[in-house]
């Protein structure tokens, strides 16, 4: 693993390579060309990061960020005919949320009880002042991420968390200006009121 918490490039690489040349006959498309190898190649190198951001903070299980993102890239294998030029950010982006939501799903399938992470977060757990600790601060807000309703999420994480402004998140999720801004305003109500109750002392039963 490296610092930043995910595997280096050539691990990543090989195992996109591998479950490509894995794919049953039926299922593969041809052969890929030398320019497809370098097109994908080169797709890897400029978004694996954004991408293994983007899966994490849409929810997906921190043990299974890894797969998950070399799903997104495995996908994109298969559709490079498919990828404009110059979209393939938009087209990254857009499977990662797909595989994200199946994540969840799978995770909450084999949940016993409903979907309560931020509560269970809370239970016991320590007060405000004392997440100074990055990697419990950073849980937590994946927790409430998590929790955003799914069709703010994308914009939330790609306006507060990636920068991106909102022309750019127009354009990467093919949403109309005016929807952009409507579920940015909805994630971030959302996340405040979630913010307020982790904040809210819970009265003894």
């Amino acid at each position: 693993m490296t610092a930043a918490g995910h595997p280096d490039d050539a691990v990543v690489i090989n195992r996109v390579a591998t479950c490509v040349t894995s794919l049953p006959a039926a299922a593969a498309h041809p052969v890929a060309e030398p320019a497809d190898d370098r097109r994908l190649t080169e797709m890897f190198n400029e978004h694996f990061d954004f991408v293994w951001r983007s899966v994490r903070r849409l929810g997906v299980p921190d043990p299974a960020v890894d797969d998950a993102a070399q799903e997104v890239f495995v996908v994109a294998s298969r559709r490079l005919a498919v990828i404009e030029r110059g979209k393939e950010k938009s087209f990254l982006f857009g499977t990662a949320v797909r595989v994200a939501s199946d994540a969840r799903r799978a995770r909450d399938r084999r949940r016993e009880q409903g979907d309560d992470r931020l509560d269970q977060s809370r239970d016991g757990g320590p007060g405000v002042d004392e997440l100074v600790d990055r990697k419990r601060a950073r849980e937590l807000l994946d927790d409430i991420i998590a929790g955003l309703p799914d069709d703010t999420r994308p914009v939330f994480v790609l306006h507060e968390l990636e920068g991106m402004t909102m022309a750019e998140i127009a354009s990467c999720l093919e949403l109309p200006a005016g929807t952009v801004a409507s579920r940015l305003r909805r994630g971030r109500a959302a996340f405040e009121d979630a913010i307020v109750r982790f904040q809210t002392p819970r009265r003894a039963p």
